[in-house]
């Protein structure tokens, strides 16, 4: 034991990055699709590009959530999306496999839609991840490859 009495505890941890100071990141959100219904309005938009490790499908934002509902007027107590947002969601299928892979599968399309989407795809667009049997084997860097492809292909690029 030293005299001192600080040998032994642990230096303070500089804070975590904020991630606007990561390089290439922008100050656009990222959201989440959780309803049922923004995964439809996307997938009936027909825009979607196929490639090795994962589908992208692609659509515009509604423009108020009373166009979402087929009403005339909006509800005031209910704010439309930022147009400069950009939504997000990931689903998988059983074909992936069982739980374990399709959780895998959506863990590692998060991970590279964090990578890819805030910096280079089109702001005021609803996206849909979906994960193919690949997606759980498939070399993260070709999985992002893949994500920024689907992207070009799509003209969804900024």
């Amino acid at each position: 034991m030293t005299g001192s009495g600080t040998a032994g505890t642990p230096e303070a941890a500089p804070p975590p990055p904020h991630q606007g100071d990561r390089p290439g990141m922008s100050d656009l959100s990222v959201g989440r699709l959780k309803q049922r219904a923004d995964f439809l309005r996307v997938a009936a938009r027909r825009s979607k590009w196929a490639a090795p490790g994962l589908v992208l499908q692609a659509a515009p934002q509604p423009r108020a959530t009373a166009a979402r509902r087929g009403r005339d007027v909006p509800d005031p107590q209910e704010a439309p999306a930022p147009a400069a947002q950009i939504r997000v969601g990931f689903t998988t299928s059983r074909k992936v496999g069982g739980a374990v892979e399709r959780n895998r599968a959506r863990r590692r399309l998060r991970a590279a839609a964090a990578l890819v989407l805030a910096a280079e795809a089109k702001s005021g667009h609803d996206y849909v991840l979906i994960g193919r049997a690949t997606t759980v084997t498939r070399p993260f860097d070709l999985l992002v490859a893949d994500l920024r492809a689907a992207l070009s292909r799509l003209g969804m690029k900024r």
